[in-house]
């Protein structure tokens, strides 16, 4: 790992905007509607930054029983609602991205590209991004496989190696490590810290303070 980043891939919920606090307590309401009942840290360890399907596959193993096809549009506007009222961009990350705006970046997401639109856009991040936004929906098998790092790779011309992925939660981790690019784990969100932990990754709870990581200081 001694190659010079020549990309930085950031994770969306929860790095850039600061919406997972918002998504956990919904999905926590949705989950005890549909018959499981979680606490807000279940949901984390459970299901944060995993994409939809695999939280669907997962209600469904639970529950026994197959959920219909469009059973999240029934609860989609909890989400839209919240986060059109409650978002904001993750403390010190529009700090961040200033301090790396030397430095090529992208997005890659478990998020679908419309969730990203809003998400980023009420934000005011997208415009920052766009044009080099990835979603899971891109690729077949979404976090914790490497494919959508891997992918947003290939598609930003640069060798894994080169990469460094900021990330909150342990699916998006092990992604990055799987994918043989440097881990940095936000700290600051709602993963425990010690859930973050692993070979080659480097933790922090400030978002200033990432450019100084990235350069190694």
């Amino acid at each position: 790992m001694n190659h010079a980043i020549e990309l930085v891939i950031f994770d969306c919920d929860g790095v850039l905007v600061d919406s997972e606090r918002i998504a956990v307590r919904i999905d926590a309401h949705v989950l005890a509607q549909l018959g499981w009942p979680l606490t807000e840290a279940e949901v984390v360890d459970r299901f944060m930054g995993r994409s939809s399907q695999a939280m669907t596959k997962g209600i469904e193993a639970h529950l026994g029983r197959s959920l219909p096809a469009d059973w999240e549009e029934e609860f989609a506007h909890l989400y839209r609602d919240a986060l059109a009222a409650e978002l904001t961009p993750v403390p010190g990350v529009v700090d961040a991205l200033d301090a790396l705006a030397h430095l090529p970046t992208c997005v890659a997401s478990s998020g679908s590209h419309d969730k990203m639109r809003f998400t980023l856009g009420i934000t005011g991040l997208h415009q920052r991004f766009e044009g080099r936004i990835f979603s899971a929906t891109e690729v077949e098998h979404g976090k914790p496989a490497p494919d959508l790092f891997l992918h947003a790779a290939r598609r930003m011309g640069v060798r894994p190696e080169a990469c460094a992925v900021v990330e909150d939660s342990q699916y998006g981790l092990q992604a990055a490590r799987a994918a043989g690019m440097r881990a940095f784990a936000y700290a600051g969100g709602m993963t425990p810290p010690h859930h973050l932990e692993g070979p080659g990754t480097v933790i922090f709870d400030d978002m200033r303070t990432l450019p100084g990581l990235l350069a190694g200081r």
